[in-house]
């Protein structure tokens, strides 16, 4: 077919972001747990989080950050026909949250949820890449959201002062032309992995079929740590391989904000500015599936990503899983 083949590309053309109202600081949660200001900014870099109210929920969360990606993308909410939901705190067992997003948008659009925990929006973007890719999806809402408050146990201090809840979402285009014209635009590559054997070091100590029960975080910290930083760092360079970038061509990383001392950790390893690593940590905590969406909406809102920006994600979940992608953000 020569130059009459079509050109497919998956365009990221809207961002937009949510956190409650209710903000905690350090400080305050020395109410709650035996903790102080000191101990969580030394081993995380967060100072503040965000909790839901009694009556919200994940999907009243993804709701509006939805509308916001639907605005900046600034298509109407009825040529949407995919919404992925990356959530590890559904409003309810079933049905999904993404049904319950379509509900209150009012549109008609295949929905369902993903589930890889912090690594939730990487695998979301890729299998939104995949479908939008092999068939008729053409506008694909993906958003991150967890209510990951609801999983805390006031009793642990290590853990229960890493958390926050929010949404961020993204809205994806696909643009078929017969041109160049959209070369290196969109999403250029994405990679995911998961290794069932580590399971145990980032949990719940409960479930629906174990015990009825939601459970609450646990994890080994020195573990996942290790593991963080390895895996962020290869699979990073797997997607920049795969997309055929080196790390001194990103104009910024957008890295899973769960800890600082990791993201410090793996911008020293890839050898990439620290000053091109958005770190919104600070502000919100461990978000989970919601954290790089909440980032790159933070960062596009203060202009410092910008359009035609080549951005690298890239985040690690329990299972473990953990996944990168290479994305020049915007369209020509």
């Amino acid at each position: 077919m020569g130059d009459l083949e079509i050109s497919l590309k998956i365009l990221l053309t809207g961002v937009g972001s949510y956190l409650p109202n209710n903000k905690y600081s350090n400080d305050d949660l020395t109410k709650l747990v035996e903790t102080s200001d000191e101990w969580i900014s030394k081993r995380s870099g967060i100072k503040k989080r965000h909790f839901v109210s009694a009556n919200e929920t994940t999907s009243d969360m993804a709701f509006i950050a939805a509308k916001k990606a639907i605005k900046n993308a600034n298509i109407s909410k009825h040529e949407i026909d995919l919404i992925i939901v990356a959530t590890t705190t559904p409003d309810n067992t079933f049905p999904s949250t993404a049904t319950l997003v379509q509900k209150k948008l009012s549109i008609n659009a295949v929905s369902f949820d993903v589930q890889a925990v912090c690594a939730g929006f990487v695998f979301a973007l890729s299998v939104a890449k995949s479908m939008m890719s092999d068939g008729i999806y053409k506008n694909c809402l993906v958003i991150g959201a967890d209510s990951m408050s609801k999983l805390l146990d006031w009793k642990d201090r290590s853990t229960s002062v890493l958390f926050g809840d929010g949404a961020g979402a993204i809205m994806l285009q696909k643009i078929e032309n017969n041109e160049n014209f959209y070369n290196d635009w969109g999403i250029l590559s994405n990679v995911i992995h998961s290794d069932g054997q580590y399971y145990d070091i980032l949990k719940t100590n409960g479930g629906v079929s174990s015990d009825q029960k939601t459970g609450y975080i646990q994890m080994q910290g020195k573990e996942v740590f290790k593991h963080a930083v390895d895996k962020l760092s290869t699979s990073l360079e797997e997607a920049l391989k795969e997309s055929n970038k080196k790390i001194n061509e990103l104009d910024w990383l957008v890295p899973h904000q769960a800890n600082q001392r990791i993201i410090l950790a793996v911008a020293d390893r890839m050898k990439i500015d620290i000053n091109k690593v958005i770190s919104t940590v600070s502000n919100h905590g461990n978000t989970s599936a919601a954290s790089i969406p909440l980032a790159l909406d933070e960062a596009v809102s203060s202009n410092k990503i910008l359009n035609g920006n080549l951005i690298g994600i890239h985040a690690i979940g329990g299972g473990l899983s953990w996944g990168a992608s290479i994305i020049r953000i915007g369209k020509p």
